[in-house]
């Protein structure tokens, strides 16, 4: 049984709007929204302003997990309800557990789920359409694109309250923005607003409504080969951390892989009888 099985929705608990492949599987703190490529995930803890706590941070797993197990959905988009993106970790939890081993493992657990969104094959948006502090920026940094509201403000507030990112904010805001720009808003615990963000290349586009662009941009994503997708994203992501020449033998090896897929086939017939591929996802 898969960890996060318990917490799944049950059956009656998919509300089916028109089409069969058009649906809301509703849980206790997030919704997920499948269209027929692309599925919205709105995390829904308005009155906290969407913090995590331990709940949401499991249902978000179980989502995740949902949107691996679906061939359909080509990409993911992540929003919040109300006026926050995820305006941080839910405080009470750190208030409870004042001993280390405890605040180890929870920040262990939110890395692991963090870490389980970074991971899927598809593209991941971050739609940001207010506040994203603390471990909703750090949430954010685990998708692969970020789309901010023109009003939105981003930050790592921890050191203000005697702590540090825990969620993996450290380790990606630098490999993201650079150790300088990571050094700034970590130490300093600022927050920048979209404008900024956008300049220091903490987010990928800043636009009036960041749900409207992010699905926008991953409807242009849905339209690309899946495999081509996953095999993209897994030569970008093992790169981080190799050499150039390492590098360039994994793009050499994932290259000639999706040149076996049914998908690269499809797009390359495509190409010379001048026409819209239609892939398969094989």
């Amino acid at each position: 049984m898969n960890r996060h099985d318990e917490h799944a929705p049950d059956e009656h608990e998919l509300d089916e709007h028109g089409p069969e492949e058009h649906a809301v599987i509703a849980f206790d703190h997030l919704s997920l929204e499948k269209g027929e490529h692309v599925a919205v995930l709105t995390i829904e803890r308005e009155a906290a302003l969407n913090a995590l706590n331990g709940e949401l941070l499991i249902e978000l797993a179980a989502a995740f997990d949902l949107v691996e197990g679906d061939a359909d959905v080509r990409a993911l988009v992540i929003t919040g309800a109300g006026r926050a993106f995820v305006a941080g970790a839910d405080m009470q939890a750190f208030a409870e557990a004042r001993d280390g081993f405890a605040g180890r493992d929870a920040a262990l657990s939110g890395q692991d789920v963090m870490n389980t969104l970074a991971a899927l094959p598809i593209p991941t948006i971050a739609a940001i359409n207010g506040f994203a502090l603390g471990g909703g920026l750090e949430l954010a940094l685990a998708c692969d694109l970020r789309v901010a509201a023109s009003g939105a403000r981003l930050g790592l507030p921890e050191v203000t309250r005697g702590l540090i990112p825990g969620f993996g904010g450290t380790q990606r805001l630098q490999r993201l923005i650079g150790l300088a720009r990571a050094t700034d808003l970590v130490l300093t615990g600022r927050m920048v607003e979209a404008d900024e963000a956008l300049a220091l290349g903490l987010v990928n586009r800043v636009v009036p409504d960041a749900v409207a662009g992010a699905l926008a941009l991953a409807e242009q994503c849905a339209r690309n080969a899946p495999v081509a997708l996953g095999l993209a994203k897994e030569a970008l992501m093992r790169g981080l951390d190799v050499t150039l020449p390492q590098g360039l033998e994994i793009e050499a090896d994932l290259f000639g892989l999706a040149l076996t897929t049914d998908d690269a086939k499809e797009g390359i017939a495509s190409f010379f009888e001048k026409r819209d591929p239609e892939f398969g996802g094989s």
